[in-house]
C-alpha cells in the first residue's frame, strides 16, 4: 500500500441540528482510486465537502501530507473537484475551458507551455482534435472529459468527483467508468470518488468505503464488500441478499430455516445469535427430494441471462438467480454450500433487510392498480349508477 495522503480524524458534522457525519475515521493513501458509496442522506458528499474544503468540520480533523488543514480554504489545498454539472464555460471553446485553470493559477506559463499542456490533456481524455470545438456542441460523455481534463490540467495531488456519471445514459455511464479508471491509472493522482451505485464502486474501485446514516459500515476492496459484509445494511446495499436469524451452534455449524447447515465461519460465541448472509446466485436450484430446503415459487422474472425468483420458504421469502426456467407456482428444492453461507454479528440493521415479502407482495399488487381514467369508465359502467335507477 502507498503512503498514506489523507487521514480524516473523528470528524462530525450537523446541519441545522441534524447530524450527518458521526466521527469519521478514514486513512486515503497515494495513488487509490476511494468510492464513498452509500444511499442519499448518508454523509458521503459532505464528507468529500469537508476533503476539498467546501465545508468545515464541526468535530475532527482533516490531515493532508501529515499537515492539519482544517483551515485552509479550497484554492489553497492540493485538490480540484469534478461535479455532476461540469460547470463548463459556454462561451470558450474546449481549449480554452480546459487552459482556464492554468492561466489562473500559473499566470507566469509561456502560451507554448500551456498548449503543450491541454494538448497533453486532450490526448488523455481522448478528445484530440477538439480544441475549437465550443462545448455546447458536445455530448454528455465528451463535455464530462472536458471537466476531468481542466481538474487534472494542474496536476493536482487529489481528483474529488462527487457523481459525476448521473448525468449519463447507462451505456455511455459503463464506458466512462472503464475510461476513469484508465485514466487514474495513467496519472496516479488519487480519485476520490462518490456515488450511490454499486456497480460503479465496485468496477473502479481500489476502496470502498460504504456509508450509511452518517457513519462508516465498512471498508475494503470491492470482493472485501461483497463477499464478506460485516452488517446486514452492507450486504442488503452491496448487490442482493436473503439475510436470515440464525444461530451460531459452534464453530462452523449454523442454524438457521429450521436446519443445521456446514459454514466456513468461526470465532463466535456457542449458540450466538447471528445474521446469516447468502448471495442469490450462490444457491442451487434442485428438485425437491434432493433439497435441504424447499419451497413455492411466487414471482419468476427473466432478466436476459439469468432469471430472478422468489420463493416462500416456511413464510421466508428468498431471492435465487438460476440460468434455468422454472415456473412460478411450483415447488423445487435448494442447496446451499459452505462456502456460500456468510455469518456476521447481529447489529442495529438486523432483521431490516433480506426477505423479499415486499417485493413480492408489490408484484403481485401491480395488476391491481388502475388509474383515475379506468377507475372512472368502470364506474360509469356500472349498474348502480344514477342512470341505471
Amino acid at each position: 500500500m502507498e503512503k498514506k495522503l489523507i487521514e480524516l480524524r473523528n470528524i462530525s458534522k450537523s446541519f441545522d441540528g441534524e447530524t450527518v457525519l458521526r466521527g469519521i475515521d478514514l486513512d486515503i493513501h497515494d495513488s487509490e482510486f476511494v468510492t464513498l458509496l452509500g444511499p442519499s442522506g448518508c454523509g458521503k458528499t459532505t464528507t468529500l465537502r469537508i476533503i476539498g474544503g467546501f465545508e468545515a468540520p464541526d468535530e475532527g480533523d482533516v490531515i493532508f501530507g501529515g499537515t492539519r488543514i482544517n483551515d485552509v480554504p479550497p484554492y489553497k489545498r492540493r485538490v480540484n473537484t469534478v461535479f455532476q454539472r461540469y460547470a463548463l464555460f459556454p462561451h470558450l471553446n474546449v481549449f480554452d475551458n480546459i487552459a482556464f485553470g492554468l492561466k489562473i493559477k500559473r499566470p507566469k506559463l509561456k502560451k507554448s507551455e500551456i498548449t503543450e499542456k491541454v494538448t497533453d490533456m486532450l490526448a488523455l481524455v481522448n478528445l484530440k482534435g477538439f480544441e475549437k470545438r465550443h462545448v455546447s456542441t458536445l455530448s454528455g460523455g465528451q463535455q464530462q472529459r472536458v471537466a476531468i481534463a481542466r481538474a487534472l490540467v494542474n496536476q493536482p495531488e487529489v481528483l474529488l468527483l462527487d457523481e459525476p456519471l448521473g448525468a449519463l445514459d447507462l451505456k455511455l455511464r459503463k464506458d466512462m467508468q472503464k475510461e476513469l479508471k484508465s485514466i487514474q491509472k495513467r496519472t496516479g493522482i488519487t480519485f476520490i470518488y462518490v456515488t450511490h451505485d454499486q456497480e460503479e464502486a465496485l468496477t473502479m474501485s481500489d476502496t470502498v468505503v460504504v456509508m450509511a446514516d452518517g457513519k462508516i459500515q465498512q471498508i475494503g476492496t470491492p470482493t472485501d464488500v461483497y463477499n464478506e459484509p460485516q452488517n446486514a445494511f452492507v450486504a442488503d446495499f452491496i448487490g442482493e441478499s436473503n439475510i436470515l436469524d440464525g444461530v451460531m451452534i459452534a464453530d462452523r455449524s449454523v442454524r438457521f430455516a429450521g436446519h443445521t447447515f456446514e459454514c466456513l465461519d468461526g470465532g463466535f460465541a456457542e449458540n450466538e445469535p447471528v445474521d446469516v448472509v447468502i448471495r442469490p446466485e450462490d444457491v442451487d436450484v434442485v428438485p425437491v427430494e434432493r433439497g435441504m430446503l424447499s419451497g413455492k415459487i411466487t414471482s419468476v422474472i427473466f432478466k436476459g441471462d439469468y432469471y430472478e425468483i422468489i420463493i416462500d420458504v416456511k413464510g421466508f421469502k428468498w431471492m435465487l438467480e438460476t440460468s434455468d426456467f422454472v415456473a412460478e407456482g411450483s415447488v423445487i428444492g435448494l442447496e446451499i454450500v459452505p462456502d456460500a453461507i456468510h455469518v456476521m454479528k447481529k447489529s442495529e440493521y438486523s432483521g431490516r433487510f433480506g426477505d423479499y415479502s415486499t417485493y413480492s407482495e408489490e408484484a403481485e399488487h401491480l395488476s391491481d392498480i388502475v388509474s383515475d381514467e379506468e377507475a372512472a369508465a368502470e364506474a360509469s359502467d356500472s349498474p348502480d349508477t344514477d342512470e341505471s335507477l
